[in-house]
């Protein structure tokens, strides 16, 4: 794997994570519809941020075609998404918490925090994923280089 690809590889993952995260950010306080139910007739159902990853996490997990043989590697693969955004979450809470008295500076290191964060995470899931991308089979090798750039398109992207 050559470092191009390795840092491709760390982009998608982070790619990954972060609609998971911002789904959490942004989703905070919503609530989902009961399937083939109507927000009026039933009272909606909070979707927390851990099922928005776990649902995340089966969603990648069919679109890779994880096999038995491969799972050991996919779960802790999928535990270290779990994990981050766990820790994630906690940071943003802690952030959301004392944020209408934070003053500009420490309004800055908390957002350099969460900045921080976001990399140590990001640096944990691409080992990861490293681990289980060398596991998988030519093919799904492939397959996962189309998966990681559907979702890693970015307007901005591709003009290295």
């Amino acid at each position: 794997m050559t470092m191009k690809s390795i840092c491709h590889a760390a982009a998608l993952a982070a790619g990954l994570l972060l609609p998971a995260v911002a789904l959490s950010v942004a989703a905070f306080g919503q609530t989902q519809t009961p399937v083939g139910g109507s927000s009026m007739a039933h009272k909606p159902k909070p979707v927390s941020a851990a099922e928005r990853v776990d649902q995340h996490i089966g969603a990648l997990h069919a679109e890779l075609h994880i096999t038995p043989a491969q799972q050991a590697q996919w779960d802790q693969f999928a535990q270290v998404m779990r994990d981050n955004a766990t820790a994630m979450d906690q940071l943003l809470e802690q952030r959301a918490t004392s944020f209408a008295s934070m003053n500009a500076a420490e309004n800055m290191q908390s957002y350099a925090q969460i900045a921080q964060q976001h990399a140590q995470d990001t640096e944990k899931l691409a080992t990861a994923f490293q681990a289980l991308y060398a596991d998988l089979s030519e093919s799904q090798k492939k397959n996962a280089d189309v998966v990681f750039r559907a979702h890693g398109d970015h307007p901005t992207r591709g003009k290295e």
